[in-house]
């Protein structure tokens, strides 16, 4: 989100307020806390009905620092909240107190922190300057609608590259570019992106990474041309400068920080072979697609089959079209027998002709409307459902028909769809602009819509994990968020068979 008109005004109907000076500090045994007014304090009377920026810096991990800024520290923190992997209580930080700041060291990675008089951060890498951030850069911001944001931008220097955000299909480097941190299904051939992650890799061999699972919009160069600009709704965040001097090292913390993925099963790095959105197949075609490839000796691992393996309609039932495939369990069999791995494919719906509705919305197992009713919708399938993963019976249900693939022969799932997540907006649909959207464990509806797809990619890793082990367990996963690596695999968007659309799915991967 922009918030300024050019480099001296504000855009208007907004409001930017950014700490004057440091006023007043706390360094305490794992970080430091500075109090910042939005105005000079010229005497004591200065401090009535003024606002102030609270910022806390401390390390969660070695060669890690965390920077949290808070303008209302008691605004309510809903849920979700990404699971993050660093000391438990913090790692122990070197803090040296200086005139005036105060300076944070964590391995090699350290920050000078004004403390008295001029407020800024400062960040270095071995001794040597990284960013920072001082004037205006953070502030507590209203935007037209009188909605609330915190607002920070980093210093980037001369020459200085940005990449990452996610699975991104536009030009690689980011500098230039406005990114919304918003999954959504809109095809690689399009600024939208079906893994949207709030962490970003800078060519001076540092990371950034903003800790909130909602909207986290991003301005790389593209509101101050000298600044990696990033900004939240509400009344806090906290981010993550993550040191390393190389983009190996700094991507090594980043997992470290948010989970490490499993090894993957041998057989996935193989050929896999899909029907795609082919309507008409049977047991007849796909084993012409098999063997057309084994004949000409081209090796293939998996072959998956795509949605038409359920009836229309009755996305997800889980149960094969007895037209199509009448002995589900002999077909497996035959293609196992060649050597080949079968993967099928889900999604997070339940249509309203599913064999699954009718118990799903009697058990409370889908995600409802504010007024109690299932929300529903026809995008996709007519009527369909979503299954809320916050509820652990809703999940054992889902995962319950999984495990009956599994035991037909199923050797992973293609988990499709997880972006088209309702929020209270009238894009989803009348009710939902009227009514909310409700989870059974209370998550707030915007920070849930990145979020969703990690439950879902989560409980369908887990069925495959338990029939399968640690090692043998694969998804084909669509969606994903932070976090997301810890269920591999991912594919990459829907594309179109040219050379420009594989560029896209090289710059996304």
């Amino acid at each position: 989100m922009k918030f300024s008109d050019g480099m001296w005004m504000t855009r208007q109907g907004f409001s930017v307020s950014s700490p004057a000076e440091a006023y007043d500090s706390r360094v305490e045994r794992h970080g430091v806390t500075v109090w910042g007014p939005y105005a000079p304090v010229r005497e004591r009377g200065s401090t009535l009905n003024l606002g102030q920026l609270t910022l806390t810096v401390s390390s969660p991990m070695e060669d890690v620092i965390a920077v949290r800024l808070e303008n209302f520290a008691g605004a309510i923190q809903k849920g979700p909240s990404f699971q993050l992997f660093g000391e438990p209580e913090g790692f122990p930080a070197e803090i040296t107190e200086e005139e005036g700041s105060c300076l944070l060291r964590s391995g090699g990675l350290s920050v000078r922190i004004g403390t008295r008089g001029r407020w800024g951060l400062e960040f270095f890498w071995n001794g040597q300057p990284l960013t920072g951030s001082s004037g205006k850069a953070q502030a507590y911001c209203l935007d037209g609608e009188g909605n609330s944001h915190i607002r920070e931008q980093l210093r980037l220097d001369v020459g200085e590259q940005i990449y990452g955000l996610g699975e991104r299909f536009s030009a690689f480097v980011k500098n230039g570019q406005s990114v919304d941190i918003w999954n959504a299904d809109g095809g690689t051939d399009s600024e939208q992106a079906y893994k949207n992650i709030p962490f970003y890799l800078s060519s001076r061999g540092y990371g950034v990474f903003v800790n909130d699972p909602g909207r986290v919009s991003f301005e790389i160069a593209s509101e101050r041309i000298t600044a990696a600009q990033f900004s939240v709704p509400g009344e806090s965040m906290e981010y993550f400068l993550i040191g390393g001097g190389s983009p190996k090292e700094v991507v090594s913390r980043y997992i470290a920080l948010t989970g490490r993925p499993p090894m993957v099963p041998a057989w996935t790095f193989g050929l896999w072979l899909t029907t795609s959105f082919t309507t008409r197949y049977d047991e007849k075609t796909v084993m012409s697609f098999i063997d057309g490839m084994l004949d000409r000796g081209i090796p293939l691992t998996t072959f998956h089959f795509d949605c038409f393996w359920m009836k229309e309609f009755q996305w997800c039932d889980f149960l094969w079209n007895s037209d199509t495939f009448p002995d589900p369990e002999g077909m497996f069999r035959r293609i196992h027998q060649k050597g080949v791995r079968v993967c099928v494919w889900i999604n997070p719906y339940i249509a309203q002709k599913s064999r699954l509705f009718k118990e799903g919305a009697e058990k409370g197992y889908f995600v409802k409307t504010g007024d109690g009713s299932v929300w529903q919708w026809d995008m996709w399938q007519g009527g369909m459902a979503l299954v809320d993963f916050t509820n652990p019976d809703a999940a054992e249900w889902y995962k319950g028909y999984l495990r009956q693939l599994v035991n037909m022969g199923v050797d992973s799932f293609k988990t499709d769809f997880g972006e088209r997540i309702p929020v209270q907006d009238a894009f989803y649909g009348p009710r939902a602009a009227r009514y909310g959207i409700r989870y059974f464990d209370g998550s707030d509806p915007d920070r849930m819509h990145n979020y969703y797809t990690l439950l879902y990619n989560r409980a369908v890793y887990e069925v495959l994990q338990e029939a399968y082990g640690a090692e043998g367990a694969c998804l084909f996963a669509r969606s994903a968020t932070v976090g997301g690596q810890q269920y591999p695999v991912h594919w990459g968007g829907d594309n179109l068979a040219n050379y420009p659309s594989m560029a896209q799915s090289l710059r996304g991967g």
